[in-house]
């Protein structure tokens, strides 16, 4: 008899973990939202290319001096059998800086979310090839990336207010 009780004790403590377990993830699911998650994937995203983009700019479309500096002396292609000078770097500078200042905004609103996610991707590997050296970081900004561009931006977002806007005279 003292057996059984025994195992019936291990069994209720185990249920009673479980039970604690289960409301422990119901908690974490409820503070970790999935809409709250990709806002906040979004926003930490954009912040790295925004406070870059920043620093390339004198004024509106005013290309700072040291944005083209970078991008003829300082920065090179890392390929195969270089390093090698950017093409163009007075307009890679100046594309660069369009990007890391539009894409964030966007990123941020959500509006076009999946795109300025592709652009920001893009200009990722750019920059990869620029400072090789950053992988780890520019691996955590494709990853969020890439899931920014399969789930898309969430329900904080314009893209889920156009297309709630866009599809609700349909569903009369």
């Amino acid at each position: 008899m003292k057996v059984v009780d025994q195992h019936i004790g291990a069994a209720e403590r185990i249920l009673r973990l479980g039970l604690l377990v289960n409301k422990a993830e119901r908690l974490v699911r409820a503070i970790a939202r999935p809409s709250l998650v990709q806002f906040v994937m979004r926003a930490a995203l954009a912040v790295p290319f925004w406070k870059s983009g920043i620093l390339k700019w004198d004024g509106f479309f005013q290309l700072s001096d040291t944005a083209v500096t970078l991008f003829t002396d300082e920065f090179m292609l890392h390929l195969p059998g270089g390093p090698y000078p950017f093409p163009a770097p007075t307009v890679m500078a100046f594309l660069s800086g369009c990007g890391e200042v539009t894409f964030p905004v966007l990123l941020v609103l959500g509006f076009g979310a999946r795109f300025a996610a592709l652009g920001l991707l893009f200009m990722t590997m750019i920059v990869e090839l620029t400072v090789p050296d950053g992988w780890p970081i520019h691996l955590t900004w494709a990853a969020m990336a890439l899931a920014i561009m399969a789930w898309g931006p969430g329900r904080i977002s314009v893209d889920y207010w156009l297309k709630r806007v866009a599809l609700e005279p349909r569903q009369r």
